[in-house]
């Protein structure tokens, strides 16, 4: 097994750029960049390009450099931080998974820090690599403890959206309720829906505990966390983990001698005719 140089990395990353820069379709990043709060730096690539390019890497390159070359290629491709160029990334470790450790759950880490940019990047990298890593040990839960007060929003998203991967045997879901509870106060939106979507999904696993610890988080907790926990609920579910309403004060006394109302100047009335923003898209 020969390991490239860098030189040798960089032309071929540079080589799988400009085969992504032809390839691309702007009317494709028009189509699907409004699913992307944080922004959409893609090429517009087809379905089935990134896995095609992947295919053609490792069938070029596979039998000589193995998961440490294709790591290091990864690292220029997360750096420059385009959409497909991070799933391409992604995909090419993926072939190597049996030979993961906790190295690589590190070098994962940076990446989260450093290159991955939207839901779409993280949700993938839990699925397809760190979710397989903590369901098959290689990197136990205790691991990612660290991760839930990291400066990076997208690793603590990491956190509940990567514990996925446990719900699928027996859970210990009274466990897995207490490692999330870290998050409960975060203030990232990304984060309130992937501990949502972990919530959920335990929920259905094993609904008793799921409902105690909403119901402990109920008046503390960002509302969207519960939106996306309960969503699976019936309606008189949901009620019951709505937030208790805060006591009103009390009402001022209105003046009998009020002011005389003012005349509608052009400006107010253009400010009152403005409609009011919609809600943002995830």
């Amino acid at each position: 097994m020969v390991a490239p140089g860098e030189k040798e990395l960089r032309e071929v990353a540079a080589e799988v750029r400009a085969r992504f820069r032809k390839a691309g379709e702007p009317a494709r990043v028009a189509k699907y960049a409004k699913y992307f709060r944080e922004g959409y730096d893609a090429y517009g690539l087809p379905d089935g390009a990134v896995a095609g390019e992947r295919d053609r890497l490792v069938a070029a390159h596979g039998d000589a450099w193995g998961l440490a070359s294709f790591l290091a290629l990864g690292d220029l491709l997360v750096a420059d931080g385009k959409y497909e160029e991070v799933f391409l990334a992604f995909a090419l470790a993926e072939p190597f998974r049996g030979n993961f450790t906790r190295a690589t759950l590190a070098r994962f880490a940076r990446w989260l820090d450093a290159g991955v940019a939207n839901w779409a990047h993280c949700d993938v990298l839990c699925g397809n690599l760190l979710g397989p890593m903590l369901a098959r040990g290689v990197a136990p839960l205790a691991a990612f403890a660290p991760w839930r007060r990291a400066p990076s929003k997208w690793r603590r998203r990491a956190v509940p959206v990567t514990m996925l991967a446990l719900l699928k045997a027996k859970p210990d879901v009274k466990a897995f309720l207490a490692f999330v509870a870290p998050l409960m106060t975060d203030e990232e939106r990304v984060v309130h829906q992937g501990v949502g979507w972990f919530l959920r999904e335990a929920w259905k696993a094993d609904a008793k505990p799921v409902e105690r610890f909403l119901g402990e988080w109920k008046d503390t907790a960002p509302r969207l966390i519960f939106q996306y926990a309960t969503e699976k609920m019936t309606a008189a579910g949901k009620a019951r983990f709505r937030a208790a309403k805060k006591a009103a004060g009390p009402r001022k006394p209105r003046n009998k001698k009020a002011e005389p109302r003012k005349k509608a100047t052009k400006k107010t009335a253009v400010a009152k005719a403005a409609p009011r923003a919609g809600k943002r898209r995830a």
